[in-house]
């Protein structure tokens, strides 16, 4: 499916973004080995919620789907019925993932415990991304973790094992492993600590403590004994990942102001916001509260002057799924901006490095791909024209928004992309776009 689209004069107007898809899969994992029912509210939408529900069902977990829910005051919600730690059933047929790394790699750690036999694997794109990230940390804990073609790729056999606390320190901030892992360490006999080389995402940790586990967190060190969780109702935030888009549209669009209503604002999540306003974005903040254990707010954005940055350093893993959109917004930033250190962009849906680089660059932006990242030398106008999602949400919809600031007519093939995290992402786009000319072509 492709998508046709132009610029438009004016963007205004107040939106809402998708739950936060982190925080969704994290609250329907623990939930469902907590002891006792939750209400889920206002999820992420899109094949990752799909693709996470379908793992948990396929162990047995049940949940009921509501509608307009009192209890997390959402039109949609989940009841999931919580099978305790070690309650998980042994799945009749392979489990799969779909489209989400959060899916496979925190429920491997769930598996890795589980007493029983499981193979998972994940659609074209999964498929391909590494898991031995997990895999050695996993097997020093006692998991017989194997790939089924010996090449750290899904799909993995796993045969559930008595684990043991483990002392590892990470070689790269990732929350996706820390937290697989920690599910591990719930399972497992003894003490664990897992120590990470900078803060990444933490909501894991803030939800496990919200739910009971017996957890303490020193510095970049978590330690984590075995315990047992209590089911707790979660209303989801909006997720800062989606709302990034827009905000970057409000920066770089000459005649914009946008509002994006009840935000996650974690510490851990904040770089995106941290980097535009280092940036001269002219974005403020308002409405700031907790919901659960995360902090929320409302966030304003308008017409801004960028100036250049470096990203790089213990920066990156804050803002690792903004950076494509980020790119972006330094195509119209004064000077020369530079992100490094972002190797791990190679291993996401796409190798976000080159997918970036190539669509810029089809659009006439001065930006070139480095080992780690890119160099973008703003002040260049962008020009329409085609540009591949390579099946990857994210560099869809950054397109997509290079498309709204581009002279001429873009098209954006493989657009269905979008549907993994933000199905209502061209129907948001033409609310707050005026007079937008938007087109789809089966």
């Amino acid at each position: 499916m492709r998508y046709i689209l132009s610029s438009c004069k004016n963007v205004s107007g107040e939106i809402s973004v998708p739950g936060d898809k982190s925080i969704s899969q994290r609250a329907f994992i623990l939930n469902s080995i907590a002891n006792g029912r939750a209400h889920v509210g206002n999820i992420c939408v899109g094949d990752d919620k799909a693709s996470v529900l379908r793992c948990l069902r396929s162990l047995g977990v049940r949940i009921v789907e509501h509608s307009n829910c009192r209890i997390t005051n959402s039109q949609e919600c989940f009841e999931v019925f919580g099978k305790g730690r070690f309650g998980m059933s042994k799945p009749v047929d392979m489990i799969f993932a779909g489209n989400s790394g959060t899916a496979m790699r925190l429920i491997v750690g769930l598996l890795a415990g589980s007493p029983f036999y499981s193979e998972i694997t994940g659609d074209d794109s999964l498929v391909k991304r590494p898991m031995g990230r997990i895999m050695k940390p996993l097997s020093l804990m006692g998991a017989e973790i194997l790939s089924q073609n010996g090449n750290d790729l899904p799909p993995l056999l796993i045969n559930g094992k008595s684990l043991q606390g483990i002392e590892y320190k990470m070689p790269i901030s990732s929350a996706q492993v820390k937290s697989s892992l920690m599910i591990a360490a719930l399972h497992s006999e003894g003490k664990s600590e897992i120590t990470q080389p900078s803060f990444s995402r933490d909501h894991t940790e803030r939800m496990m403590l919200s739910m009971g586990a017996d957890i303490v967190q020193d510095g970049l060190k978590i330690i984590v004994n075995p315990s047992d969780l209590t089911s707790k109702n979660i209303t989801v935030p909006g997720d800062i990942s989606s709302a990034a888009f827009w905000m970057v549209l409000g920066c770089i669009h000459p005649s914009s102001e946008i509002k994006i209503a009840n935000i996650g604002i974690n510490s851990t999540r904040l770089g995106i916001i941290d980097v535009l306003k280092s940036m001269n974005a002219n974005l403020i903040l308002e409405n700031e509260r907790e919901i659960n254990n995360e902090p929320i707010a409302d966030v304003i954005v308008k017409s801004s002057d960028l100036e250049n940055i470096e990203i790089s350093g213990d920066l990156v893993p804050r803002i690792i799924d903004e950076l494509p959109v980020l790119a972006l917004a330094a195509c119209f930033a004064k000077g020369q901006t530079v992100v490094k250190d972002a190797e791990e962009l190679k291993f996401k849906e796409s190798d976000r490095i080159s997918a970036t680089v190539e669509g810029l660059s089809n659009l006439g932006a001065d930006i070139i791909a480095t080992e780690d990242g890119f160099i973008i030398n703003g002040g260049k106008k962008l020009r329409g024209g085609n540009c591949f999602s390579y099946g990857d949400h994210r560099i869809a919809m950054t397109m997509a928004i290079a498309g709204i600031m581009a002279e001429g007519t873009t098209t954006i093939i493989d657009a269905e992309a979008v549907d993994v995290s933000y199905p209502m992402f061209w129907h948001t786009l033409k609310i707050i776009c005026d007079s937008l000319d938007l087109r789809k072509n089966e």
